[in-house]
């Protein structure tokens, strides 16, 4: 019985628990943005939706507008601190002398690489022609005319998807995790975080670091951080840029 019991339990802990991780890849080269210099911070990608009763999720504009204006002031308070010439692009007309549509072709660009990156990098499932290769992507000739016209060295690049379950969701977590405490241990999933940030150099259009951030819970209620409040949008901004990693051959050199 006691065995039983012990079994029970380390289920329920293992369904209830929640984790937060990230991991950064980079450029063999990559030395971290030091000093005078120049940056672009470009509109931040954010996405938040509700996970209805029946487990779908429902986009909800009026918490994605909230969650990127978060996100922007997080984002300000963090570069700040870093000491580059920082533009932040709260809109797709903020970068000067660089037009609405160019902005948005290299938004669509970068989800497009981004979302590559993720699914290769992250998710094991390799390109051949990738292997090996650490980070081996580019924005190209598209970002290279963004450096010519503002002169900035770097961009960043960030993505957000924020999911909060709903009162009904919540209510159906309580009665899975009810059911692990008497040996039917079925839980239901509820509010989760994915995010990703990447830095391009500009002057050759590579994309040189990159960093994902996933966050889950099964207990009712928990989150990692609701980047619908300022709180929890400075928490996943921190996350993802608190510490950029050197590339392993300039870590190698610093030994």
């Amino acid at each position: 019985m006691r065995g039983r019991a012990l079994i029970l339990a380390s289920t329920a802990s293992l369904m209830l628990s929640g984790c937060v991780s990230t991991r950064q890849i980079a450029d063999a080269q990559f030395q971290p943005p030091q000093g005078n210099y120049s940056l672009i911070v470009m509109r931040p990608d954010v996405n938040v939706g509700s996970i209805t009763l029946g487990g779908l999720v429902e986009p909800r504009a009026d918490w994605t507008e909230q969650a990127r204006a978060n996100v922007l002031q997080a984002l300000k308070a963090q570069q700040a601190t870093r000491g580059g010439r920082t533009i932040i692009a709260e809109t797709r007309s903020s970068i000067p002398g660089v037009s609405p549509e160019t902005v948005a072709d290299l938004e669509r660009l970068h989800n497009a690489v981004g979302s590559s990156i993720a699914l290769h990098k992250y998710m094991g499932m390799d390109l051949p022609t990738k292997r090996g290769k650490g980070l081996d992507w580019t924005l190209g000739q598209e970002a290279v005319k963004l450096h010519r016209a503002t002169g900035a060295e770097y961009a960043l690049f960030l993505s957000a998807e924020d999911t909060v379950a709903s009162t009904g969701r919540v209510a159906m977590q309580v009665l899975g995790v009810a059911g692990c405490l008497i040996g039917f241990c079925a839980p239901q999933g509820g509010g989760a975080q994915s995010a990703y940030a990447s830095l391009v150099d500009l002057r050759n259009g590579d994309v040189v670091w990159f960093n994902v951030l996933q966050t889950g819970s099964q207990l009712p209620g928990v989150t990692f951080g609701d980047i619908r409040t300022p709180a929890g949008a400075a928490q996943m901004v921190e996350r993802l840029l608190g510490r950029m990693k050197a590339g392993k051959e300039v870590r190698r050199a610093q030994r």
